[in-house]
């Protein structure tokens, strides 16, 4: 009787031991195989993610959870997260300052198949030849023109310059003289003027002390290897400036209006303005086709909205592409498991490769997504945003990155359109505008928190 116990008990442990050996397989089994934990920016993506994550776990078996920041909350948010057990093992970043705070978190992406496909690697987060953030999404910004005027003009037999078409236009001389040409026959092509007027009123001056003047602080910084995450960027010469002043005269002189009516002008006439094909010009981002398209009476048909990149003089421009740039980078928790590691970079190479994942990315989230896995009919349909993925995939092109993520402060922006809008209306000089944008520059980067 003993003996049958014995012989039971003996049963009993190795069943407990082989179900326990059992549990311990398949524990080993999904940490090697890696989970995913991302910690979401934007609260209105997060049903589109956990509608992602849910497929993907389907899928490949990889558990991915969202967690989403409530908003204006990331930062704190994720610093919170990153000090847990449940610490994410993907999270965004907004540019070289977010990269600055957050490097001892980020792995190297060089190596992996997102950071391979994309389109223009110079928009990545770099530091040391290595890439840390890769962008996601993108936006872009330039000339946008009206082919069918442009094309009118190029009939013209009593034009002053020999280009025949807007791809022969490839740096600041030329469009000047073209602008100043279509600017003269503005009667023959039935327009007001070449550009769009400038909006310098207060609060509609975003376009030139933002995005227009991020291409004077985009090459001072890149031409003298300034790193963007240091505090060399507290401090400008404002090196480019004659050549910001280039373009700006330009749009001031060869206008729908005369520069001292710029003040009361807003972004809502400018696009009115070439909505009902008043001008050639305008300068905008891709979200202008919505504010073009939705003018009472638009006349520009979707085929002929192109870009142009903007030009203002600098050595070497011709290889100068649109404004391109995001505030929204993937990064990768260094501190992650390999296994965690690998199963994030594989979840987000799903994201932008996979029928599924592109479809999500383009339709549902809504995104211009920088990667040459996309073919054409899986790209966003908007005329703009496709004008921005072309000019992204030329040849030799380098798109402009978005250097006004580390402009100072709101301040320093405002001070600067209050000095355009002075200097367009004759009160203020050049040299005065340039000698303030350094000054409001260092005083408002000391008072940053950055």
């Amino acid at each position: 009787m003993k003996k049958t116990l014995t012989i039971k008990a003996a049963a009993v442990l190795s069943l407990a031991a082989l179900a326990l050996s059992s549990c311990g397989g398949a524990k080993s089994k999904e940490e090697a195989k890696g989970s995913v934990r991302y910690l979401n920016f934007k609260p209105e993506s997060a049903a589109v993610y956990q509608e992602l994550a849910a497929i993907y776990e389907k899928e490949t078996g990889v558990k991915v959870i969202v967690e989403t920041a409530a908003n204006n909350t990331y930062e704190s948010t994720l610093a919170a997260k990153m000090a847990t057990a449940e610490a994410p093992t993907l999270f965004q970043i907004n540019g070289p300052r977010g990269y600055a705070n957050w490097k001892d978190y980020c792995e190297d992406l060089s190596d992996t198949e997102l950071y391979k496909h994309l389109s223009d690697k110079s928009l990545a987060i770099t530091s040391g030849g290595k890439a840390y953030g890769i962008p996601y999404v993108v936006e872009g910004y330039g000339i946008i023109y009206n082919k069918a005027i442009t094309d009118k003009y190029f009939a013209l037999e009593a034009r002053e310059t020999s280009f025949s078409s807007m791809d022969e236009v490839n740096n600041f001389a030329k469009l000047h003289a073209l602008a100043d040409d279509i600017q003269k026959n503005a009667e023959a092509l039935g327009i007001k003027g070449a550009f769009a007027s400038t909006s310098l009123k207060a609060g509609e001056d975003w376009r030139w002390q933002t995005h227009l003047a991020n291409l004077p602080v985009y090459y001072e910084f890149k031409n003298n290897n300034v790193d963007l995450a240091s505090d060399a960027t507290k401090k400008i010469t404002f090196q480019y400036g004659d050549n910001y002043k280039n373009i700006l005269d330009l749009y001031l002189t060869d206008s729908v209006i005369p520069a001292k009516n710029v003040g009361i002008k807003t972004v809502t006439d400018s696009m009115a303005e070439f909505a009902l094909e008043e001008c050639a010009f305008v300068q905008n981002g891709n979200w202008a086709w919505g504010q073009i398209s939705g003018v009472t009476g638009n006349k520009v048909l979707a085929e002929n909205v192109k870009y142009l990149p903007i030009y203002t003089g600098v050595e070497g421009e011709e290889k100068q592409g649109l404004c391109v740039g995001t505030e929204n980078f993937y990064c990768v928790n260094s501190n992650a498991s390999a296994a965690d590691k690998k199963a994030t970079e594989d979840f987000i190479w799903w994201l932008y490769s996979s029928g599924i994942g592109k479809d999500y990315v383009t339709n549902k989230l809504g995104f211009i997504a920088p990667f040459d896995t996309f073919n054409a009919a899986e790209r966003p349909k908007d005329p703009l945003a496709l004008e921005i993925i072309d000019w992204m995939s030329k040849d030799g092109i380098t798109s402009v990155a978005w250097n006004f993520t580390l402009f100072p402060s709101q301040r320093f922006k405002d001070n600067f359109g209050a000095s355009l809008l002075k200097y367009a209306q004759g009160a203020k000089d050049w040299a005065q505008v340039k000698a303030e944008v350094v000054s409001d520059w260092e005083s408002e980067s000391a008072q940053s928190a950055f």
